[in-house]
């Protein structure tokens, strides 16, 4: 498998002329040989070549780490940017990814004044974009626990919750399905700090006509899910269920057009269309979509401007949403698999509004 993604990623590489590559982003380093270490501020790298001379730099803190993938070890006293620039070729364009930090890159580039450094994330990011079958089966899962644990949320909803007693209940329902971890920090939102699309959960209680707002996501074996429901507790102010309508028909719209060779940046426009042409446009304040993995956001979204184009195994967010400052906000969240011929939805949990703590 590890072999077979590197392949890919050289293949990438040969494309954009280069033939030798720094990758720095433990994430990606995982997902390239399977081994998960956090550096903090220690030098961790993979150098890939094109002559199948790769290297991978560990300090000795980081501990014995099985794989075929030459290993350059280093100590704290030892200069790590010296061993890197060992297996450089200065002659040649070095890629390096969008991660590496300063404090390595600036001293390689002053060892070799005339090297040309590219960036090169794309070669890994666009590989990662399109995810095998086991990757797929791991994100089904993980998508299936975070619909068990919103539909658990909703029901247990009873006014006088504080929205974090609820994010506190659904990571413990993700512990009880045997998730690892939230994906990221739980948005848990009452009425008007719903139209803050980042809102942390805090003390406020819920009230009857408050709206309820959950973005949450979970990790099973590192994968991550991310969705987006909004209910109604015990009553719902006919303006904004009928904003609840739109959005989710915004949301549907653009599902409805996913299959491989579409532009991303259509499916954003046909759901900011129809927000628009309700008289919404200016309250819907970010792109459709992102693409996720083993992170919750990986690179490539769904935009007016992104350049992608849908292809196979590509999974992304469409998440419209209207936020109307002070009162109240909306957002429907599903994550979508391109296949062969269409896509598949990894979220099954209703999304049409309903209402939630009545007692």
């Amino acid at each position: 498998m590890y072999e077979k993604r590197i392949g890919n990623v050289l293949g990438e590489m040969k494309k954009r002329g280069l033939s030798q590559l720094v990758v720095s982003d433990p994430m990606a380093i995982w997902y390239l040989t399977g081994i998960g270490i956090e550096p903090y501020e220690r030098l961790y790298a993979l150098l890939l070549r094109e002559d199948g001379k790769h290297a991978l730099f560990l300090n000795l803190m980081f501990g014995e780490r099985e794989t075929d993938i030459g290993k350059v070890w280093y100590t704290d006293t030892d200069d790590p940017v010296a061993l890197v620039a060992e297996r450089v070729d200065p002659a040649k364009p070095l890629g390096v990814d969008k991660d590496w930090p300063a404090r390595f890159l600036v001293p390689l580039m002053d060892r070799f004044p005339g090297l040309e450094v590219r960036l090169g994330s794309d070669c890994v990011d666009d590989v990662r974009a399109c995810k095998d079958e086991t990757e797929q089966a791991l994100m089904r899962r993980a998508s299936e626990i975070n619909d068990k644990a919103c539909a658990r949320a909703a029901a247990s909803l009873r006014v006088g919750d504080t929205e974090k007693e609820v994010a506190d209940r659904i990571r413990s329902y993700y512990k009880e399905e045997g998730s690892e971890e939230p994906s990221f920090t739980l948005i848990v939102s009452f009425g008007d700090h719903a139209a803050d699309p980042h809102h942390e959960p805090d003390d406020t209680k819920l009230k009857p006509g408050d709206c309820v707002l959950f973005d949450i996501g979970c990790k099973w074996k590192r994968y991550c899910s991310d969705m987006t429901r909004t209910y109604f507790c015990r009553k719902a102010d006919p303006k904004y269920a009928a904003i609840h309508d739109l959005v989710r028909s915004a949301n549907e719209k653009a599902e409805s057009m996913i299959r491989p060779g579409v532009k991303l940046c259509e499916l954003d426009k046909a759901a900011r269309d129809l927000i628009t042409e309700a008289g919404y446009g200016k309250y819907f304040t970010h792109r459709l979509g992102h693409f996720i993995g083993v992170t919750d956001h990986e690179k490539g979204d769904v935009s007016l401007t992104t350049p992608l184009v849908a292809k196979e195994g590509m999974i992304f967010s469409i998440e419209p949403g209207v936020y109307l400052p002070g009162e109240f906000g909306v957002r429907v969240e599903d994550l979508v698999l391109v296949t062969k011929d269409g896509f598949e939805r990894l979220n099954h949990l209703d999304k049409h509004w309903s209402l939630v703590g009545c007692e």
